[in-house]
């Protein structure tokens, strides 16, 4: 139960967190899983984290040729908040472990996403085959206090429910999509790899994909910290068009 006086004031982002936690996670991690099946117990000679020339080339066969397996010997650990309607993109992917709060129980904390002027907002064409197209000035208006409201009316009836007394799980029913959550998302290099050729759009990919903006945001930032992991495992991807092995 919660205290009026206590109550939290609403908050409005346009943004998403990603961090990362903890990782096990380098370029040498993938060679010495490629080369057991050549050199069997020999290989572990070679598990550095140093890479040469010969060794950034067969990073990029294993790429190429799509021989996957030996991008998964390693993890990375993900903190991000993000609205609920990400997370439910997210976990789509069934090649990551997560671990989210929980709104049974602890009490939500009355944070909003609510799109920026730089959010496209109108939809051309027919789903597989669309772009987005940026929204008028009134549209903008529209979205934006239509969506303060909601979440602000939201909020204040779960609030009521849980100063009668009711539980936590019950009182959460009303809350929007638009509500953050957090979670921890842990995975490796090719789940990853997976991941950001669904989930980003960039020039050059071999096969495009039509990402949701705010799913993509969250996206590009674990993109940019897995590359100060594995800078020419990232290389490779990108080099042949960003296709997961």
């Amino acid at each position: 139960m919660t205290d009026a006086a206590d109550t939290p004031a609403i908050e409005f982002r346009s943004d998403v967190t990603v961090e990362l936690v903890r990782s096990s996670a380098s370029d040498g991690d993938v060679l010495f899983a490629a080369r057991v099946s050549t050199l069997g117990e020999q290989s572990l000679e070679s598990a550095g984290d140093e890479v040469g020339p010969r060794d950034r080339g067969l990073i990029n066969f294993l790429m190429r040729d799509r021989h996957g397996s030996p991008f998964e010997h390693n993890s990375m650990t993900f903190y991000v908040q993000a609205p609920i309607f990400v997370f439910r993109e997210f976990m789509r992917h069934r090649i990551a472990s997560y671990n989210e709060e929980s709104g049974r129980y602890r009490e939500l904390r009355p944070v909003f996403y609510v799109p920026n002027e730089d959010r496209n907002l109108v939809q051309v064409g027919k789903p597989g085959a669309y772009d987005f197209l940026p929204g008028s000035a009134e549209q903008h208006e529209i979205v934006q206090d239509a969506t303060r409201t909601a979440s602000t009316l939201a909020f204040e009836a779960y609030q009521r429910m849980l100063e009668a007394g009711v539980a936590r799980e019950v009182a959460r029913i009303v809350l929007p999509l638009n509500i953050y959550s957090s979670m921890y998302v842990t995975m490796n290099a090719r789940a990853l790899m997976n991941f950001l050729s669904l989930r980003t759009r960039v020039e050059g990919t071999h096969f495009p994909s039509f990402p949701q903006r705010e799913i993509e945001m969250c996206g590009e930032k674990m993109e940019a910290l897995w590359k100060d992991l594995m800078p020419h495992t990232h290389a490779a991807f990108n080099a042949n068009g960003r296709v997961a092995p």
